[in-house]
């Protein structure tokens, strides 16, 4: 079993920054993938930035140039730095985790992020 927990959510103003943190209860080195997605109300759930095998990244389009996806493998954290943040980026931000040992998905609670003047 393995425990996602996110922090760094909240309320801030468009142009403003936040940055995300998920801390895992287990080495993130052996992750097949670790990132983050987010999921805004009434749409579907949706890949924002991604750490896949190797550490290679994979950012969505709408967050290229303004989100950085970086990691410390020694306490096993990834965070998520947003920055010239836009009301459209308003969602919760979920933390995933897919270990090559375990073969599953492992998901935190979310944290909010709310972009409004």
């Amino acid at each position: 079993q393995v425990q996602l927990l996110e922090s760094g959510g909240g309320l801030v103003q468009p142009g403003g920054s936040l940055r995300l943190s998920c801390a895992a209860s287990r080495s993130i080195l052996s992750t097949n993938v670790m990132g983050w997605y987010r999921q805004a109300p009434g749409k579907e759930r949706e890949l924002v930035a991604i750490f896949t095998s190797g550490g290679s990244t994979n950012y969505a389009d709408s967050v290229k140039d303004r989100f950085t996806i970086s990691r410390d493998i020694a306490k096993n954290t990834v965070y998520l730095q947003m920055d010239s943040l836009k009301p459209e980026d308003t969602a919760v931000y979920y933390c995933r985790g897919n270990w090559a040992a375990y073969g599953v998905d492992y998901w935190g609670k979310g944290t909010l992020v709310t972009v409004s003047s």
